[in-house]
């Protein structure tokens, strides 16, 4: 067998998901047929055999789109090896979830090197596979093409959130591709969760967080909602942002000089200077000289204006032919540049041209720390992380105070909202269900009343995004 596999699990696609269906009565006559208790059995646990399922566009297994191996089935490093072949030849896989598949420290590396092969692949799913080593971050690198990352259920603690927070922000790199990250049902702390605050400060491509079901409490919460509002910069930030600020105030004095030399080389000829043109005008004046002593010329005028057909001479006919056909030739728009005082563009088409170009030049992504700022009390005041949309901490152990830090920061948002819906908005959906506050309080009721104005999703599907949030989904 191949790579000295024994037995190979069969390879099936992927069943539609059912509606829930009340089970019937055996039938006796099948039971009369042979298919007695042992077989119904057999039969209703098939479906835990290990198999490997996929999900395809057409009958082409290269079209295959998603990938997900369940428990029951432990990968080891031949069956990377087997995949490191495979999955870079598929160009539409899009997703691969690995749920209880018994990896490792060595394994999880091996998977990590095969990610990167599979450009087309965006979704990555390790659900129940705890790593001693908390390797988990080496997927959130600042080249990984993933853009979801699921760590559902794998005992992340607060050192792995650590880890995890660092690898979403620093000061020197930050990821641009993640866009959500779920990092439910672990055993992250008020410690953790700080972590990944401070990962958040300088991250702007993070657009869903789930820390549900973890053990979060007002500490962490105070942590992530000060995130989300005007935060002050640590001294260490501060002296980045200057470092940031003289760069680029050098970059602006490189480029001036440059740009001030093309416009004053493209000004047209009516801003040169008067010393320019009294200097032509001894060789205007002869030129003009010139011309009226030339008797061919004249002699030329008088026999195509005066003369007629019979006096003209032939290389005169010629001429006057050549002049005709080119004036037919030359289009009406071309006819009445000719007519004009001259061809050269004016000043203001000289400016768009510049303008055209300077607008045509690439721009790049703004470092966070350069964002408009505030001072206050000799501090230095970022505006907050407004491009998260979407932050999940359904059954932690949040209190009233908790609420109240996530009702200020989501106050501030809605007052410094740009018009017109330009630019992040901040947060659009916030669960902070089945927490430690009273049923009836009036901070919950609050943020409740704002998300119903700020979340773009109808409202008839509440009660199936409270099922999906429960389960700790993004």
């Amino acid at each position: 067998m191949r790579a000295g596999f024994q037995e190979i699990p069969k390879v099936v696609m992927r069943p539609q998901p059912r509606p829930v269906t009340v089970p019937e009565e055996p039938d006796p006559v099948a039971e009369k047929e042979g298919l007695n208790a042992l077989t119904l059995i057999q039969y209703k646990y098939a479906y835990f055999r290990p198999t490997i399922q996929v999900e395809m566009e057409q009958e082409d297994p290269k079209t295959t789109k998603e990938i997900f191996i369940r428990t029951g089935w432990k990968i080891e490093e031949k069956m990377l090896c087997i995949f490191a072949k495979c999955l870079p030849t598929l160009t539409h896989l899009q997703a691969i979830r690995l749920w209880k598949v018994g990896l490792t420290d060595h394994t999880f590396l091996s998977l990590i090197s095969i990610v990167p092969n599979c450009p087309t692949l965006k979704m990555l799913a390790l659900e129940g596979n705890p790593l001693p080593e908390r390797s988990f971050y080496k997927l959130i690198s600042e080249d990984t093409t993933l853009g979801h990352l699921c760590l559902r259920s794998n005992e992340i603690d607060d050192e792995g959130a650590f880890l995890i927070g660092q690898a979403l922000s620093s000061l020197k790199s930050s990821n641009k591709n993640l866009i959500s990250i779920n990092l439910s049902y672990n055993h992250i702390t008020d410690v953790g969760a700080g972590y990944i605050a401070n990962g958040l400060r300088l991250n702007r491509s993070l657009l869903s967080l789930s820390l549900s079901h973890n053990k979060i409490n007002d500490g962490g919460a105070l942590k992530l909602a000060e995130v989300l509002g005007p935060f002050a910069l640590t001294h260490t930030e501060v002296v980045e942002r200057r470092h940031l600020l003289l760069e680029k105030e050098c970059q602006e004095r490189c480029r001036l000089p440059q740009r001030h030399s093309d416009f004053k080389s493209e000004r047209p000829s009516s801003h040169a200077s008067s010393t320019a043109i009294d200097k032509l005008q001894p060789a205007k004046a002869a030129k003009s000289a010139n011309k009226k002593k030339d008797p061919l010329k004249k002699d030329e005028k008088g026999l195509a204006g005066g003369g007629t057909a019979a006096q003209a001479t032939p290389a005169a006919q010629t001429k006057k032919e050549d002049a005709k056909q080119a004036k037919k030739a030359v289009p009406a728009a071309d006819q009445k540049a000719v007519r004009g005082k001259g061809t050269k563009p004016g000043t203001k088409d000289k400016r768009a041209q510049v303008l055209e170009v300077e607008v045509m030049e690439p721009t790049e992504m703004l470092n966070p720390l350069l964002e408009p700022a505030e001072h206050r009390d000799g501090k230095v005041f970022l505006p907050g992380n407004r491009v998260l949309i979407y932050l999940n901490l359904i059954r932690n152990q949040i209190t009233e105070r908790g609420l109240k830090a996530f009702l200020a920061a989501l106050e501030h948002q809605s007052s410094r909202a740009a018009p017109g819906g330009k630019g992040p908005m901040g947060l659009l959906r916030l669960s902070l269900a089945k927490n430690n506050y009273p049923m009836e309080s009036k901070t919950f009721a609050r943020i409740q009343e704002m998300m119903v104005s700020r979340d773009p999703l109808p409202k008839a599907g509440a009660a199936a995004r409270t099922v999906e949030e429960e389960a700790g989904a993004t």
